[in-house]
């Protein structure tokens, strides 16, 4: 028998490391190639990771909630024939820096120092806790009433590593004269008062507690981040798009038969937002401390749906260097494979810059929050049919026109409002002046 070495697989270039979410096999399972042996995730993508081999799983090396780096083990397959286990050889395997052991002696002196405090083994608890959990609350110092006090984000409420050990750098980053002291025989005359607890919500027995899924508590997280490092300021512009309404109801249907591809509104949007790009490439930048980064690349990202109602906003890679077709086909795989929850890591990496159709809900316009570590994010209101005054060489008529609102949120910190109402106002021009007779 041999023994095979499955490790987690690269996922993009910019991935380096992903949490296991859910074990789909157990210990003793029989395993064919290709078939799934866990669920894991990253910044925002869920993902399969399938056995390279036929055999039988005989040990996992992590468990649910552990972040593990790419190539990094995770199971041993037992195959048939013989063979030596496949492991990292010893020249791959990096050196630990004089950092690394410092840090190291760090954590061996606190987990000493954690010994001598007298902590319970936490089983008066009616929470569950895991031995990974119990370990570092142990060698840590964590208190019993400590640890019960710790919001799990878990299954049912339970309390993870990434939980704790979030716990213990806040613990840290405190005064000294407001940490807690777990287990004092003799109270300082000089220790702080207690923080207040924070009130905790008023609920009826009438109202139901909906907890939170992972990709809502990371939606909800980056969008505070980008509210507290970015200066949002916004931008709205009126645009007539009377002619691209006429020419896709004219061209769709050809457009489908000989592509195989539904033809929308959205790559004839994407497709002015890269043109107007170019005209302004300062809006193709990210913030990095007091420096600015001038991207080279123009990769757009499109907020899309996924099946449990988040979104999600895949990047269309070189957006610029796509005519209308490519864009169509670009913009319809991403869609379809975030509805079906098939995209990559890789597919939601690199964007420089945002679009996302608020107008799909009826909304007239929106005020998008941006999408860090970019500069600006464009919203897409509703098309409504209005009545506008017209212009011509014989004077204005009350016609009937196809309109929509641009509303471009920017980061106010590097993009004034002269480059953010520029921008907008050039998409709105490549709209307003798209070529109702262009060929497909």
């Amino acid at each position: 028998m041999a023994k095979f070495e499955l490790k987690l697989p690269k996922m993009g270039e910019s991935v380096a490391e992903a949490t296991i979410t859910n074990w789909l096999k157990e210990v003793g399972d029989t395993i064919e190639a290709d078939e799934a042996i866990l669920e894991i995730a990253t910044d925002k993508v869920d993902s399969e990771v399938p056995s390279e081999v036929d055999g039988v799983l005989v040990e996992k090396l992590f468990n649910a909630d552990d972040v593990v780096q790419v190539g990094q083990t995770i199971a041993i397959i037992e195959t048939e024939g013989e063979g030596a286990v496949d492991v990292t050889p010893v020249a791959d395997q990096q050196v630990p820096s004089p950092e690394f052991e410092e840090a190291v002696a760090a954590a061996e002196s606190r987990v000493e120092e954690a010994k001598s405090i007298s902590t319970s083994d936490y089983a008066d608890s009616n929470r569950f806790y895991s031995p990974l959990v119990k370990n570092i609350a142990k060698e840590e110092g964590i208190s019993f009433e400590e640890l019960e006090q710790i919001q799990g984000s878990g299954k049912e409420g339970r309390v993870t590593k990434n939980d704790i050990l979030g716990y213990l750098e806040n613990r840290s980053s405190q005064p000294a004269s407001q940490a807690q002291q777990p287990q004092q025989t003799q109270p300082s005359q000089q220790q702080a008062a207690p923080q207040p607890a924070k009130t905790p919500l008023s609920v009826s027995g009438e109202d139901e507690i909906i907890e939170m899924t992972r990709m809502g508590k990371m939606i909800a997280h980056h969008m505070v981040d980008s509210v507290q490092t970015s200066a949002h300021v916004q931008s709205f512009i009126e645009v007539d798009v009377t002619n691209i309404w006429n020419w896709r109801k004219k061209n769709k249907d050809a457009f489908e038969k000989r592509e195989g591809e539904k033809l929308t509104f959205t790559p004839i949007f994407m497709e002015a937002v890269a043109k107007a790009i170019k005209d302004f490439p300062l809006i193709n930048i990210s913030v990095d401390g007091d420096k600015i980064i001038k991207r080279k690349n123009i990769n757009l990202g499109m907020a899309a749906a996924l099946p449990d109602g988040n979104l999600i906003v895949p990047v269309i890679k070189n957006a610029d260097q796509l005519n209308l077709v490519g864009m169509a086909k670009a913009v319809n795989d991403l869609a379809n494979r975030a509805r079906l929850n098939k995209l990559k890591p890789d597919d939601i990496q690199g964007g420089t810059y945002t679009v996302t159709n608020v107008g799909t809900f009826g909304s007239i316009m929106g005020t998008p929050i941006i999408n860090q570590p970019q500069v600006g994010i464009l919203a897409l209101g509703a098309i409504r049919k209005v009545p506008a005054v017209i212009e011509t060489p014989e004077g204005d008529f009350i016609g009937i026109r196809f309109k929509m609102f641009l509303s471009h949120s920017y980061d106010h910190r590097v993009v004034n409002g002269a480059l953010g109402g520029q921008f907008v106002q050039r998409v709105a021009q490549y709209l307003e002046k798209f070529d109702p007779k262009r060929d497909l």
